[in-house]
């Protein structure tokens, strides 16, 4: 894959850090990586799975040098709590290229970036949302991301380039980038991952006060409850530091859901079996309108093309507006016409609501086609 983020560091070793470093060398394998951990260990690992070409501890000289000769792309692996030390090495070393993390809310990492980084970088917020059961580079692997969703959050500082370099590249690894504004981003994750991880934690806990000594009630614990509760084994450690991190948002999420539940107890209770069926079938019919083709053929695919002049956000703003309306972007490009004018190209899936998307971008004074893309037009985005 040609891409203009050829020299990356990835700061962090876990199994995420790993697992971008993993996916970067096999998308771009002529692109250097250096992974950057505490742990001697790790970085052993990392070098004996190919997945890095350099090495440093967080002190090593060798990190300053790498980070200062041309680095492409940083990507913070690491909790917010520890990023404030790497936000303050790079503008110490006045750093100018882009900056990323993976950090499951964006309130308190994008105002660290806000104060410390260099004018010089730009910092685009990332999230991805994937990783299995074990935690450190022990539950790393190259295809982590494949069909993963991947947050991005632009903002109307971010410039066009960094945003699609970044897109182009994680689609490259598989994974599916949406995105939200950093504003917005902490409410979202509320309600689609983190009260999710508090309510399988919470029905683990339940079965358990319920379980006798021979422990027949788990045994019986199979389908659903098993699904939904797999990721209860998570780290407590990490996710304890994630819900702190979202406290305001989480708590009111499970103030919203505790009326939910609600809801359906009194039903229960007051034999309203009526109101239970309305109940059920509401988020039967919610859950049955999410879609399931994550990987579209190319006749289900279909191209937006919006002219555009330079303005600050442009891109950002026309990618947020997709996400709002559920239109899941495969590919974009920018075709420059002159100094001050542009041609946004968006390959786009069938899901979503093109037509809303359409009067939004109107609405916000641009214009849009919108229209099949055949295989011929697609064939840049495996290229």
């Amino acid at each position: 894959m040609e891409t203009a983020l050829k020299k990356v560091a990835v700061i962090g070793l876990g199994m995420i850090g790993a697992s971008f470093a993993a996916a970067y060398r096999k998308a771009v394998p002529d692109g250097a990586v250096l992974g950057v951990d505490v742990s001697a260990e790790t970085l052993e690992t990392a070098r004996e799975n190919g997945w890095v070409t350099h090495t440093a501890a967080p002190e090593d000289p060798a990190f300053r040098a790498y980070v200062c000769d041309g680095c492409d792309l940083v990507l913070l692996a690491v909790s917010v709590d520890n990023a404030a030390d790497y936000f303050a090495k790079l503008a110490a070393w006045n750093y100018g290229g882009l900056v990323s993390d993976t950090a499951s809310t964006k309130g308190r990492i994008c105002g660290l970036a806000e104060r410390m980084l260099p004018k010089s970088a730009v910092f685009l917020p990332g999230h991805p949302m994937a990783g299995s059961e074990k935690n450190g580079i022990a539950g790393a692997k190259p295809e982590m991301f494949q069909g993963a969703h991947w947050i991005l959050c632009p903002n109307e500082k971010t410039p066009a380039s960094a945003y699609t370099s970044m897109h182009d590249l994680l689609t490259t690894m598989g994974a599916r980038v949406i995105s939200l504004p950093r504003e917005e981003h902490d409410a979202a994750i509320a309600v689609v991952s983190h009260v999710p991880h508090i309510v399988a934690s919470s029905l683990v806990q339940l079965a358990n006060t319920h379980v006798d000594d021979q422990g027949a009630l788990f045994r019986l614990a199979a389908g659903g409850f098993k699904d939904s509760t797999r990721i209860a084994a998570g780290s407590s450690r990490l996710w304890s530091g994630i819900l702190m991190d979202n406290a305001d948002e989480v708590s009111g999420t499970l103030r919203e859901l505790r009326g939910i539940i609600e809801s359906y107890r009194l039903a229960i209770a007051s034999g309203n079996r009526l109101l239970l069926e309305e109940l059920l079938e509401q988020s039967a019919e919610a859950r049955r309108a999410i879609p399931t083709r994550w990987i579209p053929a190319t006749e289900q695919l279909f191209e937006a093309r919006i002219p555009m002049e330079n303005k600050q956000g442009a891109v950002a703003e026309i990618v947020t507006l997709a996400g709002a309306r559920g239109c899941n972007i495969q590919s974009i490009e920018i075709d420059h016409i002159t100094a001050h004018t542009a041609v946004l190209s968006l390959v786009l899936t069938d899901e979503g609501d093109m037509e809303a998307f359409a009067d939004e971008l109107s609405n916000s004074g641009y214009s849009v086609v919108i229209g099949p893309l055949t295989a011929k037009e697609y064939a840049h985005v495996d290229e």
